[in-house]
């Protein structure tokens, strides 16, 4: 249980590009409806080149950082400490500061999509495919070796992206079968489809969607919905959304900075609709 944090604070969102981030919405939204008036979220543009001197500024009143590409790996020199959850997929999303001084990495991108998927009613699959073979795919992957027992699917462009899956799976225990994209149309049969490809890239595959879909997750949110997504829920599919993943990586994230459990998971989605909405 993280301990509660006291007293003024700040957190920040780190990126390039980074205009486009929710966390602050999301993380505002935390504050306001936890009392925590004094605690403040900003978004700051850094790349890799940037980041230890970024570090190298941050005074004692910060008590987190949300990370998002490209510096995912790139921060894991910098810290002191790894969860096992991020070093699993070498990928740290979250930096929590200690009262003493510490900075440790967490990943709740992984955590966060097991509680999306459960949150929607899935809570084991026999199988899945994955659309996609870039980092939130091994993070998904990562996520299916939590609920999915049996084999899964990634459909990829090229050799070696196949070849980087199934080390992944290997790595993280998953029964990895790599295939060509060329036949991503066969990934939409499978009892869970997640679609991590970066937007249009697979808006071509919502023809394809078979006539009793069963549960898609695209972990897209802008453009909302994507082609697929609203085909899929055309024909009766359930789909897990983008936002569904951005709200609850962002509430493990609060609850680890804060140290208030639980965060206010409808008050974040709530900002976070509002805030697409007026896009």
């Amino acid at each position: 249980m993280p301990t509660e944090v006291t007293g003024a604070r700040r957190a920040a969102v780190l990126g390039k590009p980074i205009a486009h981030s929710l966390s602050p919405v999301l993380h505002r939204a935390a504050y306001a409806e936890l009392g925590l008036g004094d605690w403040s979220y900003d978004r700051f543009e850094v790349d890799e080149a940037g980041l230890a001197g970024f570090f190298a500024g941050l005074g004692s009143e910060w008590a987190g950082l949300s990370l998002t590409m490209p510096l995912k790996r790139a921060v894991m020199p910098l810290l002191d400490e790894v969860s096992e959850t991020a070093a699993s997929v070498d990928a740290v999303n979250t930096v929590v500061f200690t009262e003493d001084g510490r900075k440790v990495g967490d990943n709740t991108d992984i955590p966060g999509m097991v509680a999306a998927l459960r949150e929607h009613g899935i809570e084991e699959v026999e199988s899945a495919a994955i659309l996609g073979a870039g980092a939130t795919a091994s993070s998904a992957l990562a996520a299916l070796a939590r609920i999915c027992p049996g084999e899964v699917v990634v459909y990829v462009r090229s050799a070696a992206r196949a070849a980087e899956m199934r080390e992944w799976g290997e790595r993280l225990d998953v029964d990895v079968r790599t295939a060509d994209w060329a036949d991503a149309a066969e990934a939409l049969r499978a009892p869970l489809v997640i679609a991590t490809t970066p937007a249009g890239t697979a808006d071509a595959l919502a023809t394809a969607v078979p006539e009793r879909p069963t549960t898609l997750f695209d972990v897209l949110y802008d453009p909302w919905p994507t082609e697929l997504a609203a085909r899929w829920s055309m024909f009766g599919g359930a789909v897990v959304g983008g936002l569904d993943l951005l709200v609850h990586q962002a509430v493990l994230q609060v609850e680890r900075m804060t140290g208030r459990t639980p965060a206010p998971l409808e008050a974040m989605r709530r900002a976070g609709e509002r805030a697409l909405a007026a896009r």
